[in-house]
């Protein structure tokens, strides 16, 4: 009895090594491929968590992105994390709108610019700073 305990526990700890392997694999597998499939006008998110929409792609190991208007970059195919579908959601987040529905024009003055504060040494300073300096 005791010599069969043995390979059977030996079993049970490679189970979920082996299938976590084969996930990390499938996950490794799918990342090329959308790696490779990247066409110029795909919206991405990079490693270091950079937004940009791919300008060219028809180098090997590079891609070009565009991160701002007129501004494009070269980066490692390997560096692309995921592509990202534009949702309507993005569209909203470029106007001045909060999510309260209020603009910034909606906004108290207090709210724009600091007050002068007073410390607890009775001292008046400008910008929030109790030294007066900006």
């Amino acid at each position: 009895m005791e010599t069969l305990l043995f390979p059977l526990l030996i079993l049970l700890l490679f189970i979920p090594i082996f299938l976590s392997g084969r996930k990390q694999r499938r996950q490794m597998q799918e990342m090329q491929q959308l790696q490779a499939a990247l066409e110029p006008g795909d919206v991405v998110m990079t490693t270091s968590g950079l937004r940009g929409t791919v300008v060219d792609a028809s180098y090997e190991d590079t891609v070009d992105l565009e991160i701002a208007d007129g501004v494009v970059t070269t980066w490692a195919r390997a560096a692309v994390r995921e592509k990202i579908d534009p949702t309507p959601d993005d569209v909203s987040s470029l106007t001045d709108e909060d999510a309260s529905g209020s603009t910034a024009a909606d906004l108290p003055a207090a709210d724009k610019t600091p007050e002068s504060t007073t410390t607890a040494d009775g001292e008046t300073g400008s910008n929030g700073r109790p030294d007066g300096r900006s």
